[in-house]
């Protein structure tokens, strides 16, 4: 897949892919459009509209996807940006299923950065689905009330359990599964708030004795990658043992991206 392995971790706020009648890849970075700069969002997008069948949109606000989809005519899919990342909870979901062969009843506990984009959407999809979350997180990276109350509104019943707390060993308690991602992003090595941000995190680094927490020897690990686990980084949020042990399942993640951007494709071309 073409606009898999051009989206990377490394985004362009006005990176896309697209696709025309006969599924062929087009690649577009922020150096090949001027989306957003010297042509508006909406203009790239009306113009975009009439070429292509589809875009997948990889890059930073929430909003230029969302004013791709109000002006471009055509589907946009959300590949990842700084408030939501669906198309890896969608893998996530297929992953979890294959390994628990349900979805319901399932618990999911996410350590680490509560509020990124990962988090965001695991949220989401999982009041969507009807699986139990759990956050673990300083309190100054938990959800925002924005998404909290948001996904209320759209929980899938009333027996949905959440539980947002501070402490790692209160979540996990139970964990089917156990979550996490990196705590610093590309980019973000030489924000001046980074180093108060990993001592932050240190206590919610997912290690083995937080997984033999969960009180469960089926507990899986998942991560969406790139996941910082060996070498001398000292924000490491998985250690090697846990990353590398047969509790975890993140290269059936990384595979099941795949599959289920297929199924999306299908979806919205009419494959």
């Amino acid at each position: 897949m073409l606009f898999e392995k051009t989206s990377t971790r490394t985004r362009c706020a006005t990176s896309v892919a697209c696709f025309d009648e006969g599924a062929h890849a087009e690649f577009l970075n922020k150096n090949d459009i001027q989306m957003g700069k010297k042509e508006s969002i909406m203009d790239t997008a009306r113009v975009l509209g009439r070429m292509f069948d589809a875009i997948l949109y990889r890059g930073f606000k929430q909003k230029t996807v969302e004013e791709l989809s109000s002006y471009s005519g055509i589907p946009i899919i959300n590949g990842l940006t700084d408030e939501y990342h669906p198309t890896q909870i969608l893998a996530d979901f297929m992953t979890i299923k294959e390994y628990f062969g349900k979805l319901s009843k399932i618990k999911l506990v996410f350590l680490g950065d509560g509020k990124n984009n990962v988090a965001n959407s695991l949220l989401v999809g999982a009041f969507k689905i009807g699986i139990d979350i759990a956050i673990a997180a300083p309190k100054k990276f938990w959800p925002s009330k924005d998404i909290l109350d948001y996904v209320t509104k759209i929980k899938k019943n009333d027996s949905i359990k959440i539980n947002i707390t501070e402490d790692p060993y209160e979540a996990i308690k139970n964990a089917d599964v156990v979550y996490t991602d990196v705590w610093v992003s590309m980019g973000e090595e030489d924000n001046p708030e980074t180093e108060e941000k990993i001592n932050l995190l240190k206590p919610y680094k997912v290690n083995k004795k937080l997984i033999k927490a969960t009180n469960k020897d089926s507990t899986i690990f998942m991560h969406c990658l790139p996941a910082t686990h060996n070498g001398e980084m000292h924000y490491m949020e998985v250690t090697e043992e846990v990353f590398e042990s047969n509790q975890s399942c993140v290269f059936d993640q990384a595979e099941n991206r795949l599959h289920t951007i297929k199924a999306i494709l299908i979806a919205v071309l009419g494959g």
